[in-house]
């Protein structure tokens, strides 16, 4: 997904040359003919989000100069390009103190707008950066800091952003490097407790025979090297949030505990003689259905209930793929600043290259291969040559809902597996040549049964969502209990005409 420049211009005409420049530039563009529409427009909650502004400086009402006062006043931080036919020093000095990006001269050519809309939203990106960055050590991290403009999280935000209102329990699903320790974050930054202490403690990474110390504490010489009093997690987190990541791999034994310093809000040191009484919200987060680990009997069923008052499931970045050109940007500017690099940006085809593939590793993975770019290349601009590594990861898959990723190879009669159940749904094979058309009439050239197109529409729905049923679901506007009732349905009459032609 392109930048969104917002074009702020009274003349028709000028508003219109500068467009077809900025979509020339490959960013989107939106217009409006005065100061108070650009405004009105900032404001709109329901408006494209904006990433900068190209603004004329002098127009009927509100003009530039106003633009910019009243952006400063509600606390709007777009880079702002202004643009003038008088290009005197006092007004590049007046335009600049207002808090404007850069400065062009009516008629700006393409090079030079080109420019300042790169280096407008490379610095936007970089102060973004920093903030977060900021905002993460001082445990003042928001929603505001998450990086997003997918269809797919705005659910999942909107469910966030409920429970950082609340002190209830917040289990966070996901697959491992979609961010699920920076909604830990924001959900505590945002609430009553953003104040207090945010501890995070990594399950998984524990020795077994450590987990109680650490998450409860020891008196001094409760066990060999015991050698001081440790307080534990607990104890560091009361009054804030305590958060536990990979909660899955915590052992069995460790679970009873756990169970027990919830249930009764005290805990009790290894060693100790009478319990500390805790005040904590509990944030888990885990990469694996934890609903099989206690089916396996790997997890206690009770404290299952106990964690998973409010799931929140953050989407794989293959299902929020409008947020890769985001990243993309924020990253690059993090790693050019901290690598002393000057690089303007990415290549169309580059960013094309990326937005196309799966990412197992998610935004972690992404991460990580814009910061080789950066290190490895050679010129002003990342290509399709300097992400060599991920040449050979654009072959379609499947993925279980925080497993690995399921090669899906050319068949013809393949099997989905649905990523939520395990449910095997056949998919009947789409000629390449139909593939995405819908034939209304018969061989006989009468209206097909509706019933019949129903069912077409939702076998190619199947087919080019990869066996996603939850997005097949969604994108089809059906609930997914209907979803598979109708492929039931299907099965059983398949069946039927099965045994009629064998009788």
């Amino acid at each position: 997904m392109p930048a969104t420049i917002l074009i702020a211009d009274d003349d028709a005409v000028q508003r219109r040359l500068v467009e077809n420049m900025v979509q020339k530039c490959g960013h989107e563009a939106v217009t409006v003919d005065s100061g108070d529409a650009a405004i009105a427009l900032l404001a709109d909650a329901d408006a494209p989000t904006i990433d900068a502004m190209v603004l004329d400086l002098v127009m009927p009402g509100l003009d530039g100069m106003g633009v910019l006062a009243k952006m400063r006043e509600v606390g709007l931080s777009i880079p702002v390009v202004v643009q003038t036919a008088h290009g005197g020093i006092d007004n590049v000095v007046s335009a600049m103190r207002a808090g404007a990006q850069d400065f062009v001269v009516k008629p700006v050519g393409m090079e030079r707008l080109q420019v300042s809309l790169q280096n407008a939203l490379t610095t936007s990106a970089l102060k973004g950066e920093l903030q977060r960055i900021r905002h993460s050590r001082e445990g003042r991290l928001t929603f505001a800091d998450i990086i997003t403009r997918s269809e797919a999280m705005a659910g999942v935000m909107r469910t966030a952003k409920k429970a950082a209102a609340s002190t209830i329990p917040v289990l966070i699903e996901g697959e491992s490097g979609v961010g699920k320790e920076l909604f830990a974050r924001a959900i505590h930054g945002s609430g009553e407790r953003k104040s207090k202490p945010f501890v995070a403690v990594n399950c998984g990474a524990i020795p077994d025979n450590l987990v109680e110390s650490i998450l409860f504490g020891h008196e001094r010489g409760a066990f060999t090297g015991a050698t001081e009093r440790h307080s534990g997690k607990f104890v560091e987190a009361s009054g804030g949030t305590l958060f536990l990541d990979e909660v899955s791999e915590l052992p069995l034994a460790a679970q009873v505990k756990l169970l027990r310093a919830l249930q009764e809000g005290t805990v009790e040191a290894v060693g100790a003689r009478k319990p500390v009484k805790v005040d904590v919200r509990i944030i888990s987060a885990t990469n694996r259905n934890l609903l099989d680990r206690v089916k396996g009997g790997h997890f206690r069923e009770d404290l299952f209930y106990r964690l998973h008052v409010l799931p929140v499931t953050v989407p794989p970045l293959r299902m929020r793929r409008e947020d890769i050109p985001h990243l993309v940007r924020h990253f690059l500017a993090r790693f050019c600043a901290e690598e002393n690099r000057h690089i303007t940006g990415v290549s169309g085809e580059a960013m094309a290259h990326l937005a196309r593939l799966d990412w197992p590793g998610n935004i972690r993975q992404l991460e990580n291969a814009v910061y080789r770019a950066v290190v490895m290349s050679e010129g002003d601009q990342l290509s399709v040559s300097d992400f060599p590594q991920m040449a050979a990861s654009s072959s379609p898959s499947v993925s279980t809902p925080f497993g690995e990723p399921l090669i899906v190879e050319p068949a013809s009669h393949a099997i989905a597996p649905d990523v939520i159940s395990g449910i095997e749904i056949p998919i009947a094979p789409l000629p390449a040549s139909t593939a995405g058309m819908l034939s209304m009439l018969t061989g006989g050239g009468e209206v097909r049964p509706l019933e019949e197109l129903e069912t077409e529409i939702i076998r190619f729905a199947i087919s080019h969502y990869r066996g996603q049923m939850s997005e097949v679901a969604r994108r089809l506007k059906i609930g997914r209990s209907t979803l598979y009732r109708k492929l039931d349905e299907e099965a059983s009459a398949g069946a039927d005409r099965g045994t009629d032609q064998a009788g």
